[in-house]
């Protein structure tokens, strides 16, 4: 009994806010009650705002911004909906936008840490990868515990990029998204109670992914200390 509760614990924290982000953006696309789509508020919005270079595009991957190339980048469901969702997710989106075009510290400080978390990702799978094959060559438990533990870490920080990325996710979503929409009047007091909901629910995206890295982490430790 006690190791049922632990799993299905375990389950609600893996699984429990990814499904809570879905059903609230579902949730919100299931009335298109806009004259314009989430494209469409981008890029008036990204005119009004004078972000130079800034571009909006449709991608199956995700909403998200890259600074790299300076795009705001939709899903298809947010790129053309004309719901509340959609409208939500672009201006939180050119939010992102707005942060890098204002060189924000914590924004640059969040692009910094990804980029350095994607080098210490990369060198974590050769590490594990390299786990089985340095127990097979050398016969001897340390260099293959080495490794295991370099593949944790990466796991480990992974999940603190994730908790340092929030305050950047926050910031583009009330300080920057809802007062967009609300200086022009886009939505009424019942859209604006929503839209909240929305926003908070794409910045807890963050959340759920590092609670999967500690999760692994906690699982890869406990099979150790079998």
């Amino acid at each position: 009994m006690h190791i049922i509760f632990i799993l299905l614990l375990l389950l609600a924290l893996l699984y429990g806010p990814t499904l809570w982000v879905n059903w609230v953006m579902n949730r919100h696309r299931r009335e298109e009650s806009f004259p314009f789509s989430g494209a469409e508020l981008a890029h008036h919005l990204i005119e009004e705002l004078h972000l130079e270079g800034v571009t909006v595009e449709t991608t199956p991957e995700g909403d998200h911004y890259d600074p790299t190339t300076g795009s705001v980048r939709l899903h298809p469901l947010n790129h053309d909906g004309r719901n509340l969702t959609a409208i939500a997710i672009a201006a939180h989106e050119v939010g992102h936008a707005l942060q890098h075009a204002r060189n924000e510290r914590p924004f640059l400080l969040r692009q910094q840490l990804v980029g350095w978390s994607g080098q210490v990702q990369r060198l974590g799978g050769y590490a594990m990868v390299g786990v089985p094959l340095a127990a097979l060559l050398t016969r001897h438990p340390m260099p293959s515990l080495a490794l295991l533990l370099i593949g944790l870490a990466t796991l480990a920080a992974t999940a603190v990029v994730h908790f340092v990325t929030l305050p950047v996710e926050f910031d583009a979503s009330f300080n920057k998204a809802l007062p967009l929409l609300n200086e022009r009047d886009l939505l009424d007091q019942q859209q604006q109670h929503a839209a909240q909901g929305i926003l908070k629910a794409a910045a807890y995206t963050y959340v759920a992914g590092s609670l999967a890295s500690l999760l692994n982490v906690w699982y890869w430790l406990r099979m150790l200390r079998r």
